[in-house]
């Protein structure tokens, strides 16, 4: 970070700079990708300033254009999404939205994408001295070259893209994994021999929605990735495995959309949380929350270190 960032932080009164996985964050709530845009429309209704860091929507080499057809349906307990990944590429990022992100002076954490080890570290490379804070893997996108087999699903595959990612870029490097696997902990493992700085646990679930009227897969995509308070016991129960297993720190994400929802993932073993489709129903919670959770401690006398890991510790 810039030493004008140490220094608003001197000024503000903050009590310390949480270092997670090698990547200085404010504070311990972030936005999650692919639900925050790359931060213009919410500036529009919030404090950016206010986010531990900014975890922007995934961005691969060449502008992705997204999925055909219906991208999002509504769950009883959250939603289902099919966009694609669709997004302008590295290199419009870096002219058009970088600029404005890094005036407001906060963690940039970019997301990437590809599909082949070559375009992950192609993305990589271009992002190596832009001034961003951290790269998150998101290892969910399907290999090309091996039949579209996701990176994320097989050890040997998640291992090869973290390493090679890793011997390219000197930034911390997060590592998104996906749940949709046999062995989460396997998964962990194999990219922390890799190399990763920090783990996110977890990207969406594989669902599906058929419209009754057609009979047919309502989305485009026919499955799309489930996100929302549904997946929130699961993504709680991997934090939880891994934590246990795997000596890394961890960024929980999953079904976020109150103080009490991340306290769980603290307590599973996470360091810092990111918060996702909440968003759409309450912009502005991720402005709450940091200091939710400072009034939370102060009046338990706790500091987030006892609180962090607290369930493993119980058992």
């Amino acid at each position: 970070m810039t030493d004008r960032y140490f220094l608003l932080v001197l000024l503000s009164g903050v009590k310390q700079v949480i270092d997670l996985g090698g990547a200085k964050l404010r504070n311990r709530f972030m936005s999650a990708s692919g639900c925050f845009g790359y931060g213009k429309e919410f500036a529009k209704v919030m404090d950016l300033n206010t986010l531990g860091a900014i975890v922007v929507k995934g961005l691969s080499l060449k502008p992705w254009p997204g999925n055909k057809g219906v991208r999002v349906a509504e769950t009883p307990a959250g939603m289902l999404n099919a966009i694609g990944l669709e997004n302008p590429g590295v290199d419009y990022f870096i002219d058009h939205y970088l600029p404005f992100l890094k005036a407001k002076d906060i963690p940039i954490v970019v997301n990437i994408v590809g599909h082949s080890l070559d375009e992950y570290i192609q993305v990589a490379r271009r992002l190596e001295k832009t001034g961003v804070e951290a790269l998150e893997l998101n290892i969910s996108c399907p290999n090309v070259k091996e039949g579209g087999i996701a990176f994320g699903t097989s050890p040997t595959k998640a291992f090869s893209v973290v390493k090679a990612v890793r011997e390219q870029s000197t930034l911390p490097l997060w590592v998104k994994l996906s749940p949709n696997v046999t062995d989460i902990v396997e998964i962990a493992c194999a990219v922390k021999d890799a190399g990763a700085d920090a783990l996110t646990l977890i990207n969406t679930l594989t669902g599906m929605v058929i419209d009754i009227t057609t009979g047919k897969p309502l989305l485009g995509n026919v499955t799309g990735g489930l996100s929302g308070p549904a997946i929130r016991p699961i993504a709680i129960r991997m934090v939880y495995q891994v934590a246990t297993k795997v000596d890394l720190p961890i960024i929980g994400v999953g079904g976020i959309s109150s103080l009490s929802d991340a306290l769980e993932f603290f307590m599973a073993g996470a360091s810092a949380v990111q918060v996702g489709a909440a968003l759409f129903r309450d912009p502005l919670l991720l402005e709450r929350l940091p200091k939710e959770l400072e009034d939370y401690l102060k009046q338990r006398q706790l500091s987030i270190e006892e609180v962090i890991g607290l369930a493993r510790r119980s058992v």
